[in-house]
């Protein structure tokens, strides 16, 4: 059998933890229907899964580059698994909140570390591609989740579909465990390995926080990642409250979330050829400013009800797939502007903390605003909010890279026990 490259191995495991962001939405239907929760509640249970990385993606950052990449990812998984296999048997929603705060916690392990540990098992000439590839695990899980959810719902229920990416999140940790090398080796966990890591931390901790290019890409993430997660987490409410069958609204939304997998792909190869970062930035966020625009706002006129509806689809797919190009520009530019080789994890930690924040904040925002307005029709200003604020953070990245363009690219590698 032919071995899989470790990077890739990577990548799979950030998709096994992201396939628990995007199991809630193909479920909601059936959630609000059997515990009667709320639109606003909905928009709340969907970014629940964002609430440990907000408050905790730095400190899980600091704690991967001191103590090792590949025992976090390990520990993320198998956390993400037991969240998910306990909720199988929740029997009520207080419990099924709680324990989706814990996958949140899962998922943060599990993804932080991946951008470091990508970077020290390919060579320099393969970082951008394979970081564009790392970019598209969130779209590819979420996409899989909303494609095959519908239906194991349908057949089966809830409680099977959160038992089945349980035990498959599991399996993945054992993968891993497994066929995972670790390059640079360092110390195993000792007692020693971690007091010399603790002691370390103020100054990783310090470095990072007082650099300028963690803090802009940090705040350009969540400019993307909240207005994304919003418009996909709620394309099933909106296709099932417009008629649209289970196996359509899974269709519809799972290509939806999948051709964000073009734009992350596309990224790292535009980079490797030598695009400006910012360029990227720019076209990702303005492009998702006007298709939010096309994709929600009155402005089709008098057109037919169903080619209005093809219409406002087509903006959806375009907002996806043209503003994929950001995360995996991002992630380059997280590794790329670490103030050392040392931080790579914290920097992404700070990032994943932000866009955490975003994923957070994004549903609820949009949600309210549809509560309000009685529909989705002014849902374009929270992703035209977002795209305006995107632009501002990119300008700034690109002011950071004009004066300092060799950031990053000569670190040596750290740990990644």
């Amino acid at each position: 059998m032919r071995r899989v490259e470790p990077a890739l191995l990577v990548i799979a495991a950030g998709v096994a933890a992201a396939l628990h962001v995007g199991k809630l939405p193909p479920a909601l239907p059936a959630l609000r229907e059997s515990l009667g929760i709320t639109l606003l509640e909905a928009g709340f249970l969907i970014s629940l899964v964002q609430l440990a990385g907000m408050g905790l993606g730095l400190a899980v950052g600091l704690a991967a580059d001191g103590v090792g990449l590949k025992r976090t990812m390990v520990a993320g998984l198998g956390i993400v698994s037991a969240a998910s296999l306990l909720g199988a048997a929740a029997q009520d929603a207080t419990t099924l909140l709680l324990l989706r705060a814990l996958e949140g916690l899962g998922f943060l392990l599990t993804s932080v570390p991946a951008p470091s540990l990508i970077r020290q098992l390919v060579p320099l000439s393969r970082m951008n591609a394979m970081l564009g590839f790392w970019g598209a695990y969130m779209p590819l899980g979420t996409a899989m989740a909303l494609l095959v959810g519908p239906l194991a719902i349908a057949s089966s229920g809830w409680r099977s579909w959160w038992l089945l990416l349980g035990l498959l999140s599991l399996a993945m940790a054992v993968w891993l465990v497994r066929a995972l090398p670790v390059p640079g080796k360092a110390p195993r966990g000792t007692m020693k390995a971690v007091e010399e890591a603790a002691a370390r931390w103020p100054r990783r901790l310090g470095a990072t926080l007082s650099s300028p290019g963690p803090w802009l890409v940090a705040l350009s993430f969540a400019m993307y990642s909240g207005q994304w997660l919003a418009v996909i987490g709620f394309l099933p409410s909106i296709y099932t409250q417009a008629g649209l069958t289970a196996s359509v609204v899974g269709l519809a939304t799972a290509l939806a979330a999948a051709v964000n997998i073009a734009g992350n792909v596309a990224s790292g190869r535009l980079l490797q050829c030598g695009v400006k970062p910012q360029r990227l930035l720019y076209l990702g966020y303005s492009v998702m400013g006007i298709c939010g625009l096309l994709a929600f706002a009155p402005v089709w006129g008098g057109l037919p009800s169903a080619v209005t509806a093809w219409l406002r689809y087509g903006a959806i797919l375009l907002f996806s797939m043209i503003g994929g190009v950001i995360p995996g520009t991002l992630f380059s530019l997280a590794v790329r502007l670490a103030p050392g080789a040392r931080t790579v994890s914290t920097t992404v930690g700070w990032v994943q903390q932000w866009s955490a924040f975003g994923q957070f904040a994004g549903p609820p925002v949009v949600a309210w605003v549809a509560t309000r307005a009685g529909g989705w029709q002014w849902s374009w200003l929270v992703t035209g909010g977002c795209a305006v604020a995107g632009l501002a953070s990119a300008r700034g990245i690109g002011q950071l890279l004009f004066r300092s363009p060799s950031a990053g690219e000569t670190c040596p590698a750290d740990s990644a026990t």
